[in-house]
């Protein structure tokens, strides 16, 4: 081998031809994940582990190596003696791919890049803490390792037809996983609330993303305007776009409700976040909500 195959000038075209076949998807996502310090924190839930957690009553099926026959002979019941759970734990990640989240302001990204930089992000500082990541869309099951990175942001690219509005629809919700649905949540939300109940009768806990641009917020529209919807399935001309403004953010801010009540009940929590932001500012909350 010659000696120039050691020069930093060969190494970095080498990382460069590597990085090269990479989608660029996944290498800004790992870009946005490296900005999150991953410290070492308890996993706050009972399981395989070397730190004591809790005692809880035997039940059924637990093996009777599993009783802490001490504890229990301070009474007539029997006791378990559960760990800290130090397993890996799983993160299972949706990400609407439909046509009204390709809606973007000047400037700014569409809400479904946004939410596949976050979603994948997450899924990278995931599996840096050797846990498992997968999409819960997919029949695929969850794993760990920077292959899985590789197919998450490969399946996440993969475009085609999509309707106006995206509807959540899990496939794989392993029990006691956690979760992240990233949507604009504007459409029909009866998939939404049977999602999140099947997820909470699972024990699945997670976070609700939504992602809107600004002028969703704001609706700084005026005069003739022409609004039409992103599949073009959907179209309302109307001479006075202002007089509509008052309804429309109410409208939202209902719809904003209804999201949080909804993910209050079910054990999840809702996140909004907007595309004029850093995703630095989103991906840090919602990193910190899956690590409690």
């Amino acid at each position: 081998m010659s000696l120039s195959a050691h020069t930093p000038e060969t190494l970095r075209a080498r990382a460069e031809g590597a990085a090269a076949g990479l989608p660029p998807l996944l290498l800004e996502a790992e870009r946005l994940a490296a900005t999150v310090l991953l410290g070492e924190h308890g996993r706050r839930r009972a399981g395989p582990g070397e730190t004591f957690w809790q005692y809880r009553p035997a039940q059924t099926g637990d093996a009777r190596r599993a009783i802490d026959w001490r504890a229990s002979a301070r009474g007539e019941a029997q006791f378990v003696r559960e760990s800290e759970w130090q397993a890996a734990q799983t993160l299972m990640l949706w990400v609407d791919d439909a046509a009204s989240m390709r809606f973007a302001g000047e400037g700014r990204p569409t809400k479904l890049r946004r939410a596949q930089t976050l979603a994948l992000a997450l899924a990278s500082l995931a599996t840096r803490a050797g846990e498992r990541a997968g999409l819960a869309q997919l029949p695929e099951p969850p794993r760990g390792g920077r292959a899985q990175l590789i197919r998450i942001a490969d399946a996440l690219l993969e475009g085609g037809d999509a309707p106006d509005y995206g509807a959540v629809r899990p496939r794989i919700m392993p029990m006691g996983a956690r979760a992240v649905f990233a949507s604009d949540f504007l459409g029909p939300l009866d998939a939404v609330r049977r999602a999140l109940t099947s997820a909470a009768d699972r024990s699945v806990r997670g976070v609700l993303l939504q992602v809107l641009d600004p002028e969703e917020e704001a609706f700084p529209y005026d005069g003739r305007t022409v609004f039409e919807s992103m599949a073009g399935t959907l179209s309302f001309e109307t001479l006075k776009a202002g007089r509509l403004r008052d309804d429309y953010l109410a409208r939202l801010a209902a719809r904003r409700a209804e999201l949080r009540d909804l993910a209050r009940r079910t054990g999840w929590t809702l996140i909004t976040h907007h595309t004029d932001r850093p995703a630095s500012t989103a991906l840090l909350p919602l990193w910190t909500r899956l690590a409690r």
